[in-house]
Formats: C-alpha cells, structure tokens, sequence
C-alpha cells in the first residue's frame, strides 16, 4: 500500500509531514509514503496581509482540493490553520500530537520593551492583545517563513512567532520570551498537527486513528468547538487554548476589538469538548458582551 501526503512546501510544513510519516511508519513500516508539495494562496503571496487574502483557510484549501481530486491520500496541516468547519468530502482523522502551544517574543523580553517599541506580527490576535496590555507598542505587518521572519528583528524591537515553530525547526534566537497564556492567549489549534482524508477511506481513517493522540484531540475539539460556535464569518481577534485539568477540560477563551481596546474573556471546566467549546462561546457573547462586539463590527 502506498500512501501520498500533501503538504504545503514550507520548511516547517515539510518537517510536520516528516514527523508525521514517522509516526505511520512506527505503525505500519510497510506502507510506502510519498510527500506531495503544494502551492497555497498563503504561500505564493507572501506582502498581502492574511486578512486581505481571506484569512483563515488560506494555507490549507489549495492542500484539502489535492486530497478531493485525488492528487494525494492524506493532508497534513497546522491545526491552527484549520477553520472550524471541516470542508465537505474530507474527515479531521487525526491530530496526532502538540508542541508547546504559546507565542514567542523574539528580540526582546517582554518586560523589557521600551515605550512605543515597533512589533512585526502578521495576526491581528497577536496586536489586539498586545495592543491592550501595552497601547503604546507600533505593530509593523510579518509575513514569509520562519527563517525569513527572524531576519527581521534587527528591523524592529521584536517579532512574535509561534513557539512550536521554533522548537519543531530547531531554531535557538538568541533573545527569546515564550509568552505566558495570561498575556497572549494562543490561536485556537496552536502547536498541534492535523491530519485530514477523504470522508470515505474509512481504511486510511482508520490507520490515522492510531496515531492519534486521545488527550490533545479532545483539547483541540474543545477549542475547536468554540471558534465554530462564534462562526466562521466573524473577523474579529479570536483566541482559546484548553488544558486538561484532573478529570475535566479548562477552556479559556477570547474576543477582542481589532485595535485591542476592548478585550473580553471567558472559561469554563467540562467533560465534553464539544459542548464546553459551546458553553464558553455562549458565555463570552451573551455574558461579557462579545454579542455587542461583533455587531459593532458588522
């Protein structure tokens, strides 16, 4: 049996399919893996902001259209590049494990940063919140790899990255902050790996299960969950990350105006993911005013 997997054709997208294809071949050995790289809309404009090119989704559909026509058998993706509503025909199989999920400050250490410093970030959830803690700070657009990311620091004070970017490339800046949760809550899907296929392999579905990890599934659904509650057509900042918590599910989660003004959150504990995903959406629109938020941004 072979096995063609789709990718987008980044440093760090190929090193996610790498760790991937290991964790089939630990399973199966006897499965031929094939790697297929793809152009994303993300990928060949790499100036225009993400918001500007469609936001969510633009690094993922060019890979999910390769699996439905059947150019490739499985999709690997960052989770956080997921929008919450799986595309028709393909299945989320699999989401086999998760780096560490936080943001990093790199250049700076966060306390340190001086009055009015110049931040490069290309996600608006990363500008709104820090915006908020500190509306002094400037925010310059970053786009590109990592590696070409971090050739921009000596242009600005710091840039913020994903954590697991780093550690998964093994990249080591020589000034770098890891952001605690309590400031800068992750992206919904942070540090975790998503395996999508076609609906009806149930065989390869199968095969993907076991990879799996049970624990960070369940967190992400949680997350998950609650971003597909607030809607896919919702614009604004939107942040959660879920911990396990003994028997339960914590889930924090946020809504913040674009400019970081206004900031709300929300948490709750649960059993179910799903239904806790829900619960926290409801209470950050019908409790802490999200609802007023995102009609104001109509």
């Amino acid at each position: 049996m072979s096995l063609r997997i789709a990718t987008r054709g980044s440093g760090l997208a190929l090193k996610q399919t790498q760790r991937v294809a290991e964790l089939i071949s630990q399973i199966s050995p006897e499965i031929e893996l094939e790697t297929l790289v793809v152009s994303t809309a993300g990928d060949r404009d790499q100036k225009t902001s993400i918001q500007e090119l469609g936001g969510q989704g633009v690094f993922v559909t060019d890979v999910q259209s390769a699996v439905l026509a059947g150019k490739a058998d499985i999709a690997v993706h960052s989770a956080k590049d997921l929008p919450a509503e799986t595309t028709p025909g393909l299945v989320l199989a699999s989401v086999p494990e998760r780096a560490d999920p936080r943001d990093a400050l790199v250049g700076c250490i966060w306390d340190d940063l001086p009055k009015d410093a110049l931040i490069a970030t290309g996600s608006i959830r990363r500008r709104s919140h820090l915006s908020h803690l500190r509306p002094d700070l400037r925010f310059q657009d970053l786009r590109g790899n990592i590696e070409t990311r971090l050739l921009r620091v000596k242009d600005v004070n710091a840039i913020v990255v994903a954590k697991a970017a780093l550690d998964r490339l093994g990249l080591t800046p020589e000034t770098m902050n890891a952001l605690p949760i309590s400031i800068l809550l992750p992206q919904v899907g942070q540090g975790a790996l998503a395996i999508e296929c076609r609906d009806k392999d149930f065989e390869i579905i199968q095969m993907l299960k076991e990879i799996e990890d049970q624990k960070v599934r369940t967190l992400v659904d949680a997350e998950r969950s609650f971003l597909a509650e607030l809607g896919s057509g919702c614009t604004l900042p939107i942040a959660a990350h879920a911990i396990a918590e003994k028997e339960e599910i914590l889930l924090k989660a946020s809504v913040a105006s674009k400019d970081g003004t206004t900031l709300l959150k929300a948490e709750d504990t649960g059993l179910d993911p799903n239904l806790l995903g829900r619960n926290v959406a409801h209470k950050l629109l019908n409790e802490e005013g999200g609802d007023r938020l995102l009609n104001e941004n109509l």
